[in-house]
């Protein structure tokens, strides 16, 4: 049963569409998912693409792909196909600095990042705790390499970093309107005094992320909500408080090429479920203070003589170390000291008494190296592998354990088994 007062306020935003709105609602959904650059397959339950992103599909919800092997080496990201929309607005290019501020569980910053081609420097941010973890795991597991993944307040990483970025996304908490078909507490705990209280909430995020743009660069804002107050009325107040900005009109298939920088996407309209957006161009302002740098260590001896081995190059970056880990980082990654970060790049390893123990995030950013072991996707060895087991392989030494040419994570082979090193919380 939808609240009343959400019925009335739609009634006379849609007129005469409302009937077909209620009627939607009725439908199944439609799920979709989205294939990491390079690693897209030939997937006997997927369907039409979605109008927006070439690399997202519709899929046949009885298919159930989050339980198959490549979901867990990062082949693909299930997505709702109209939460895929904003990052197609925000257009991010190779070599560009971008920020996705409200990240988390990270769909959008895998786009994002599929899009850099590994190129340029992508700041993922989440301010609940529980949900940065979880955006940190999935950034790794779709093998993302250029990416920091930070959890902190908007208004702190605005006061370190401003005019720093070329594009910045806010896909802001909102009401949640738009997913009543898709989860059940979106509507159980929506009210009023809840559209209220995230319009207050959205209005300083947007604030804060009006001053991480560079003049000349895009902002993004974005909900999964129909509210005109946590919508419309949002940006509005922002243009308002933001002289600095104005709305900017994108062409992308499958939107209006009217809508005049603002995008509406309603279930009854799409294959998808509801969402809004609106393209801010910062054309003139500050320009942004030099931000440093952080510096840049030299790799020890044990990687390059593990990554000769293996045959691993990386790309162009610079060593950090945190204790005993070693990570990869974006040549532009800014020296983030005092602010919370869970990922500073891509984890290569710990260096332990003189040993290099390769991490997981490595083996998962890797297509390939000088060691590997392939196995079927339906064979009885993937099964083991994932439930933490030992396989049976001639190979020695590290080895990378892939499915079907999609790196799954680690092995350590004595020429008859490959050790188990799939990490524990993540076995089946």
């Amino acid at each position: 049963m939808l609240p009343e007062a959400f019925c009335t306020r739609v009634k006379k935003q849609l007129g005469a569409e409302y009937p077909a709105f209620l009627e939607s609602l009725e439908r199944p959904r439609a799920v979709a998912l989205r294939f990491r650059p390079g690693w897209e397959r030939e997937l006997p339950f997927l369907g039409r693409e979605v109008p927006w992103e070439p690399l997202g599909y519709y899929y046949d919800m009885q298919a159930r792909p989050g339980l198959h092997p490549y979901h867990e080496a990062g082949v693909y990201y299930l997505q709702e196909a109209s939460a895929m929309a904003p990052v197609a607005l925000l257009s991010p290019q190779p070599g560009e600095r971008v920020c996705d501020l409200c990240a988390a569980p990270g769909g959008k910053s895998t786009q994002i990042a599929g899009r850099m081609a590994g190129r340029g420097f992508l700041l993922s941010n989440e301010i609940h705790p529980k949900r940065a973890a979880v955006l940190s795991r999935n950034v790794e597991r779709m093998g993302v390499w250029n990416a920091l993944v930070t959890n902190e307040s908007p208004r702190r990483l605005a006061e370190r970093l401003p005019g720093f970025f070329d594009r910045v996304l806010v896909d802001a908490p909102c009401s949640g309107e738009g997913m009543f078909r898709k989860e059940e507490a979106a509507l159980t705990d929506w009210s009023m005094e809840t559209v209220a209280m995230c319009a207050r909430r959205q209005l300083e995020i947007l604030d804060a992320a009006a001053s991480l743009v560079r003049p000349g660069g895009r902002l993004v804002y974005s909900t999964c909500t129909f509210a005109p107050e946590e919508n419309e009325e949002q940006v509005a107040g922002f243009l308002q408080r933001h002289g600095e900005f104005a709305l900017e009109n994108v062409e992308v298939p499958g939107f209006d090429p009217q809508s005049n920088g603002v995008y509406h996407l309603w279930p009854h309209k799409v294959l998808g479920e509801g969402q809004f957006a609106a393209v801010l161009r910062k054309n003139h302002g500050v320009e942004a203070r030099p931000v440093k740098l952080a510096a840049g260590e030299e790799l020890p001896g044990v990687w390059q003589a593990f990554a000769r081995e293996m045959g691993i190059a990386l790309p162009p970056g610079k060593a950090v170390t945190l204790g005993q880990f070693l990570y990869w980082t974006p040549e532009e990654m800014p020296d983030l000291a005092g602010l919370k970060v869970l990922r500073p790049g891509l984890a290569l390893g710990e260096v332990r008494k003189g040993r290099f123990l390769p991490e997981h995030a490595l083996a998962q950013w890797l297509a390939q190296c000088g060691n590997m072991q392939d196995f079927p996707a339906d064979s009885k060895e993937i099964s083991a592998y994932l439930h933490g087991e030992a396989v049976p392989s001639e190979k020695k030494g590290w080895c990378l354990v892939r499915v079907e040419g999609a790196s799954l994570g680690w092995g350590k082979g004595d020429g008859c088994v490959l050790k188990n090193h799939y990490p524990k919380g993540l076995r089946r």
